[in-house]
């Protein structure tokens, strides 16, 4: 069986651990994984994209304030708007993890939570890559119907979380403390995003029906 190609957005600077995680997450479902950054030229063709992890958004993409002390990769930002910018349209698989959830929602004109610390007084920091925040899955959405669960336990890494939803984006999962974790759209076959890293929880069943429901996807699109 043909392996779809599956673009998955990284800084230049990712390291070759993180990077594995990544490629096994699609290499494992069937995908033929194919490393995208700023440094890298831009694929004639895709069958599927993953928008990654990384560095925060910059702030005027989304009209919220400069925070200091960030780490931001403007080349990358400008890397990812143009792949979905091409992408979208064709009708592409398209699934955001972490930041990737961020971008997506900022290129459908949504907005962000620039520090979800300083927001939300009293946040307890669970920055860690086992599965330690629960988050709730909303019934009869997409999300749902892939992971097969209510409810799971996900890792978290972030700082900043979707605030006001893009054109076309529902709100799919939140964790116990009201922060964003899932969104999907419905203007789209498939349009994802998690706020956690599901590439990381390779045990996890769950999450590994996401990647899995990805690769099938980009499969379908395939000529």
């Amino acid at each position: 069986m043909t392996r779809p190609l599956i673009g998955i957005t990284t800084s230049d600077y990712k390291s070759r651990i993180a990077w594995w995680f990544d490629w096994f997450a699609v290499w494992r479902h069937g995908g033929r994984p194919l490393r995208l950054s700023p440094s890298r030229p831009l694929p004639q063709a895709l069958d599927g994209l993953i928008i990654g992890g990384g560095d925060d958004i910059q702030a005027h993409l989304y009209g919220g304030e400069v925070q200091l002390d960030v780490r931001l990769d403007p080349q990358r930002d400008e890397l990812e708007l143009e792949l979905m910018e091409r992408f979208i349209p064709q009708g592409k698989p398209v699934l955001g993890i972490c930041r990737g959830a961020q971008m997506l929602n900022v290129h459908l004109g949504g907005t962000l939570d620039p520090d979800i610390y300083t927001t939300h007084e009293g946040l307890k920091r669970r920055r860690t890559v086992l599965p330690r925040k629960t988050v709730d899955i909303v019934a009869d959405t997409q999300l749902r119907r892939i992971l097969k669960v209510s409810w799971c336990r996900i890792n978290s890494l972030h700082h900043q979380a979707v605030q006001e939803a893009g054109r076309g984006i529902e709100i799919v999962a939140r964790d116990r403390d009201g922060l964003v974790q899932g969104i999907e759209s419905r203007d789209h076959e498939f349009l994802i995003g998690v706020q956690w890293h599901p590439e990381w929880l390779i045990f996890n069943r769950p999450q590994q029906r996401l990647i899995r429901a990805l690769v099938d996807a980009a499969r379908r699109t395939m000529p």
